[in-house]
């Protein structure tokens, strides 16, 4: 068997907070505790998968985004007038910060 491949096991004692920590850990990330220890023992990243929330943002905006494309056509094609444009954008930019703040909390 190659070496790389041989499996190794490893007993180890975690005090109660150490384990529930370990777990609320690994299932943000959506990872068994052994895939998240392992990625940490690699020094690969460990990240926290989207919230529920986070994901029904992003295609809110995805929505948000099409409808701004649509008045971007209007208005190129002289359907709408350029002060819809004009609030699409500023209504995108505010969607824009309400990413950002939630991206920073």
């Amino acid at each position: 068997m190659d070496e790389n491949k041989k499996e190794h096991h490893l007993h180890i004692v975690l005090t109660t907070q150490q384990y529930q920590l370990l777990c609320c850990q690994a299932k943000e990330c959506r990872l068994t505790k052994r895939a998240y220890l392992a990625r940490l023992i690699e020094g690969r990243p460990v990240k926290a998968r989207p919230t529920k929330e986070i994901k029904e943002l992003r295609t809110e905006i995805h929505h948000i985004g099409n409808n701004i494309n649509q008045i971007a056509r209007s208005v190129n094609a002289g359907i709408a007038k350029p002060e819809d444009a004009k609030r699409g954008l500023y209504l995108l930019d505010q969607v824009y910060e309400l990413m950002f703040r939630i991206a920073n909390k």
